[in-house]
């Protein structure tokens, strides 16, 4: 299938599906007589994987270290966790609870302001 088509059953854009092969992310094979990218099934399930994995937070260079411990079962996709990427999931949630501290408490500022008076 071309690109066109995996964009349009994984609902990532072309432009994404070509950011993800810039870095080595997907590696369409090529046709024979215009180059084109070719695209398998496996190709659906690897752009579910990647995009499962970015839209936790994981950057493209993360989904590249650890694609291959990704796996799909009847409960979606889930990672096999190896010492190096807990360590990464943990600092990436560390990360987020520190950014949603520092939101709560600008929260609480604007709260303040309003309420003063």
């Amino acid at each position: 299938m071309q690109i066109g088509e995996l964009a349009r059953k994984t609902g990532a854009s072309a432009r994404a599906l070509r950011h993800y092969e810039e870095r080595g992310l997907l590696v369409p094979e090529r046709s024979r007589g215009g180059g084109y990218r070719d695209y398998t099934s496996e190709d659906i399930v690897r752009v579910a994987q990647i995009k499962t994995m970015i839209d936790a937070g994981l950057t493209t260079a993360a989904v590249k270290r650890y694609i291959d411990c990704a796996r799909d079962g009847d409960h979606g996709m889930w990672l096999e966790l190896c010492p190096n990427l807990r360590a990464e999931l943990a600092s990436l949630s560390e990360c987020l609870d520190a950014r949603q501290a520092e939101l709560y408490e600008r929260q609480q500022r604007l709260h303040d302001l309003t309420s003063a008076g």
